[in-house]
């Protein structure tokens, strides 16, 4: 049966493939996380509170980055498109595309 994790059924997916589900789904949350953050921070007028809340951001963030990470590291033609596309000055969409081209 789907569930927001799996679109095919569970039990025909291979070990590998379920774990890849996972830290996908956990990329999804830990980057709503933020965002939720990113709001609650935007309102929030006491500084103590909002210090915390920016804490706990930066902890999600943290989190993101290493689910990136371990698929990342499954995924090595994902490494490489990314690699032309992020922590490069100019222009985004110019990179992406560059990168997305160079991958096919």
């Amino acid at each position: 049966m789907p569930t927001e994790q799996y679109h095919e059924p569970p039990e025909e997916l291979s070990e590998k493939v379920r774990t890849f589900a996972r830290m996908i789904t956990s990329l999804t949350e830990e980057a709503e996380a933020i965002g939720w953050y990113e709001q609650r921070i935007s309102l929030e007028k006491d500084r103590e509170a909002r210090a915390i809340m920016e804490n706990a951001q930066h902890e999600e963030m943290k989190h993101f980055g290493m689910d990136l990470e371990f698929l990342l590291r499954k995924k090595p033609k994902w490494r490489e498109t990314l690699k032309g596309i992020l922590f490069k000055p100019g222009d985004i969409v110019e990179h992406g595309d560059e990168a997305e081209e160079k991958s096919e």
